[in-house]
């Protein structure tokens, strides 16, 4: 059974919003102007409102790194991972307007395989607020490609941590790199930097855009003098490269210094335009150590001014199709 919020969003998502025929109509105006309310605050932040004359709430605020989940969901039987919690929409669209983000991304989490279907849902229901990184199969359809497509998905997600490094030359894998082209979908990568720059110039040279994941994913007793980080830095000049600034806890038990110290190596290499910043929420597995604002707050102890802050967060808005 999904959880009480899961269940409401799908009735929102399917516009199940009549009362019962003994409502009165006063009852009804009441319920006709929250459910307007929550509309719009689902496509704009509460909390940005207020700034609409204010330049600066031209620019959107984005979070390119999140999931969500519950536990009635049918899980890969392949996980390494199973989340004994819910992470629904409702409560990740509370965080970004608590956080004053105004969009997000959803990235199919692992442990969901290769069935899209509950951010499918998820990103109908945000009303054009959120994005989707979808996880498929090399024999995926292009009818099936082009459905995530029109439901607000721009990518895809190899997750390859712990796998077999996939062999682009196969038929398979071609012909699927042929249609992410064709539909100008990026391809994010989960991988440790050892090997991030081979697969990443793979893909780049057969038109694809490419998102690593994490800062890369050194080799936390190497950090920034990790060969394969070093090789990630020459892909800045291609320009057909980003990488996104999340989840610095991921890097190790000493993932800050290594942000602190990796960030403008990377603004140097890649340009603020090519950075992009994700909060990994729900943080699975570091849930007791990490917040949403505490990863929004690192922004700060990586020394960013204000104004580099602001074109961070609203660098990959094309990217993205906000």
């Amino acid at each position: 059974m999904r959880d009480a919020s899961a269940a409401k969003i799908h009735r929102r998502s399917n516009g199940d919003f009549k009362m019962s025929a003994a409502s009165t109509v006063t009852r009804r105006k009441a319920l006709a102007a929250g459910l307007a309310a929550g509309l719009v605050a689902t496509a704009f932040p509460r909390s940005l409102l207020s700034q609409t004359g204010n330049s600066s709430a031209s620019l959107p605020r984005i979070d390119t790194h999140a999931h969500v989940f519950h536990r009635g969901l049918a899980m890969d039987p392949a996980r390494r991972y199973t989340p004994d919690y819910d992470a629904t929409l409702a409560t990740y669209l509370k965080q970004l307007d608590d956080n004053a983000i105004t969009h997000g991304v959803l990235v199919q989490p692992s442990f969901l395989g290769f069935n899209n279907s509950y951010i499918v849902e998820c990103l109908k229901a945000a009303n054009g607020r959120l994005r989707g990184i979808a996880v498929v199969e090399p024999s995926v359809s292009e009818q099936e490609l082009k459905t995530l497509d029109q439901a607000g998905v721009v990518g895809i997600r190899l997750n390859l941590i712990g796998l077999p490094l996939p062999d682009f030359a196969k038929p398979e894998w071609n012909a699927l790199i042929g249609k992410v082209a064709a539909l100008g979908w990026q391809i994010e990568i989960q991988r440790k930097a050892g090997e991030l720059a081979e697969l990443a110039q793979a893909l780049t040279a057969k038109g694809v855009t490419v998102v690593a994941d994490h800062y890369g994913l050194p080799d936390p007793a190497l950090g920034v003098e990790d060969p394969g980080f070093k090789a990630l830095l020459a892909l800045g000049s291609t320009g057909k490269v980003h990488v996104k600034v999340s989840a610095p806890y991921r890097n190790g038990a000493n993932g800050s210094d290594f942000a602190k110290k990796a960030y403008p190596l990377l603004r140097a290499s890649f340009g603020i335009e090519r950075l992009m910043w994700g909060s990994d929420w729900p943080h699975t597995q570091f849930e007791s150590t990490q917040t949403y604002a505490k990863n929004l707050a690192f922004l700060d102890e990586l020394g960013l001014s204000s104004s580099d802050k602001t074109a961070l967060l609203a660098a990959p808005k094309t990217l993205f199709r906000f």
